[in-house]
């Protein structure tokens, strides 16, 4: 069972898709970590975030899993190094190529199998589980968006309103996966709401429809 939750940087969906599977009971699953993950890895071994032939190698043989909030890499945890800006800046040329989204899917495909889970990322409601009985699209205007993750990393607004707009272009336009809202699911724009109106109202659809 997964409900999921897709939308662009800085839309909420981190926030909110923990605040969900706490309300609920659910367990949470980043899927933007385990591109993080492979980023993290190809960096380590020295492997071009661009050549998406020996990316698809790694990703496919990566052993990456998930133990209450923390991600693990090779059985270790990895969840402040994968959020360092040259991780952040590697995880958005890596996470293109068709291989690395494979090996990515099966592997989200294998856990939303064994549990609930509350699954967000840009693809969740499209490619991974388009069957999900709860699929919500979560965005906000680009200029809040913008604001919130020059909050939680320090950069200017600007600069990280310019990043947005490459990195959402590239979400778009990817051949593989591309972001966008999935058919049957809710439009939720959370620039004017707080984290916890968006959690309340989404676990309020969960038991609506008798997903919790």
């Amino acid at each position: 069972m997964v409900i999921a939750i897709d939308g662009p940087a800085g839309a909420g969906k981190s926030t909110v898709a923990k605040g969900v599977a706490r309300a609920l009971g659910f367990t949470y699953l980043d899927s933007g970590a385990m591109y993080r993950a492979v980023a993290l890895g190809a960096l380590e071994r020295g492997i071009d975030p661009d050549d998406g032939e020996r990316l698809g190698e790694l990703a496919w043989g990566l052993d990456i899993g998930f133990r209450n909030d923390t991600i693990s890499l090779d059985g270790k945890p990895v969840e402040g190094r994968i959020r360092s800006p040259e991780v952040t800046v590697a995880a958005s040329r890596v996470s293109i190529h068709p291989q690395v989204r494979q090996a990515m899917v099966k592997r989200q495909r294998e856990l939303i199998a064994a549990g609930n889970y509350v699954a967000e990322g840009r693809d969740i409601g499209t490619v991974v589980s388009p069957d999900s009985p709860l699929k919500v699209f979560l965005t906000a205007d680009e200029t809040e968006r913008a604001r919130r993750r020059a909050a939680d990393s320090g950069e200017p607004v600007d600069e990280v309103k310019r990043a947005i707009k490459d990195r959402d272009r590239r979400d778009e336009e990817r051949a593989d996966s591309p972001l966008r809202q999935a058919e049957g699911a809710v439009y939720i724009d959370t620039t004017d709401l707080s984290p916890d109106e968006v959690v309340e109202e989404i676990a309020g659809l969960a038991r609506e429809r008798g997903v919790a």
